[in-house]
């Protein structure tokens, strides 16, 4: 990514972004190569359903890795501290992690742009962070404090940032999906030439209104993406003990398809470009993402009583999408080892420094349960019923 393409990041993130890759390519390197073409091959092929699959040779740059490194080490150490949030109680009810999958949120990001709309399911953590989302506003909202995104009141599974249009995460499973195509309806009515991306899970896919949704989206040629982040396993249960047929990116028969490593931030976003371009032009269009959850389904679940300890590591080992950005960035001389893991300690006390701020913050006040729930007269003052009077009943 060019320095001029940082713009749309917020103004802070910009200034941390922007040192982090100063100190990352040493002065004694020509600051041309910040920008100077790399061309890598995505490490499988993409797999096309009623379409012809996209290049495997990708376009990158010094500066577009070394963002995805920090950028996906920040959602990593987020993650992970909010893991010790919860243990420590600090955190309650849901909270469903996203390691592991960090390198779709990425991809994602790095083919669109702020007008172009998000909408997903519960594990939204790190999608709100890539749309422009604080560390601040992600532990005060999971601590229910009120600098959080939704004043505190929404946690784990309902983050939101209109400014970039980034739809929040949605608690009902599936639900999100035909409201990202009433997006994509609003984009074609009001001719914005932006698309919706409507993120769901393999446990989702099985869904009537996903196929509902997809239906109305195809007749009136809706800039709709569905991508579906196949973790493989829906809660506890494997993709292939719910799905007669796991190869979701084919489940839409008359809608094109395409299955993407999903742990490969470059390949997704050659991925993503691919579907922006084919859905402003034809009509929705399904990406499979193959990922994987290093965490279970949710802070309650361990995620290792229906999976092995050995599949985990496994992947960690032989997937990480940190770590085969890593490697690229190693083997291309864009940074030293040692510079990277001064990238991770400058991300380690980001989000320390975020936690902490967040524990000072003030839990909302008793007086505000009634607020921010319904838009300005469709609230419980419509019934007639003063909004004292009925927390009193209900009291």
């Amino acid at each position: 990514m060019a320095l001029s393409q940082l713009a749309h990041l917020s103004s802070s993130r910009s200034a941390n972004l922007l040192k982090t890759l100063s100190s990352a390519i040493p002065l004694q390197r020509p600051i041309s190569t910040a920008t100077t073409p790399i061309t890598v091959e995505t490490s499988v092929p993409f797999t096309a359903h009623q379409c012809e699959a996209p290049s495997r040779t990708v376009q990158t740059n010094a500066n577009e890795l070394l963002t995805f490194f920090r950028d996906m080490a920040l959602m990593r150490r987020m993650e992970i501290a909010a893991d010790s949030l919860y243990k420590a109680k600090l955190i309650r009810g849901f909270c469903h992690l996203y390691d592991g999958q960090e390198a779709v949120a990425v991809g994602m990001e790095a083919a669109l742009t702020k007008k172009d709309c998000i909408i997903t399911s519960y594990r939204d953590h790190c999608t709100f962070v890539g749309r422009g989302g604080t560390l601040l506003e992600v532990f005060a909202e999971l601590m229910g404090r009120q600098a959080g995104c939704s004043r505190g009141k929404g946690g784990s599974m309902h983050f939101y940032k209109k400014d970039s249009n980034f739809y929040g995460g949605h608690g009902i499973v599936g639900a999100q999906v035909p409201l990202g195509c009433g997006l994509a309806f609003a984009q074609k009515y009001c001719k914005d030439e932006a698309v919706t991306f409507a993120l769901y899970g393999d446990g989702a896919a099985n869904q009537g209104q996903l196929f509902e949704a997809l239906n109305i989206s195809a007749l009136w040629d809706l800039p709709a993406i569905l991508v579906c982040e196949n973790n493989h396993y829906g809660m506890g249960t494997a993709e292939w003990r719910a799905a007669k047929s796991p190869a979701y990116y084919k489940r839409g028969d008359y809608a094109p398809g395409l299955k993407v490593d999903g742990m490969d931030a470059l390949a997704v976003k050659q991925a993503c470009t691919f579907a922006k371009e084919h859905a402003l032009k034809n009509g929705p269009i399904i990406l499979e993402m193959d990922t994987y959850r290093y965490h279970g389904h949710s802070m309650s679940d361990p995620g290792s009583t229906y999976r092995t300890r050995d599949e985990i590591s496994g992947v960690r080992q032989e997937r990480d999408p940190i770590e085969r950005i890593r490697k690229l960035i190693l083997s291309h001389d864009l940074a030293t080892e040692k510079e990277l893991k001064d990238i991770e300690k400058e991300v380690r006390k980001e989000v320390d420094d975020a936690v902490a701020q967040a524990k000072e913050n003030p839990v909302p006040e008793s007086s505000e349960l009634f607020t921010d729930v319904y838009a300005k007269g469709l609230g419980v003052e419509s019934f007639g019923a003063d909004r004292k009077d009925v927390r009193a009943t209900l009291a």
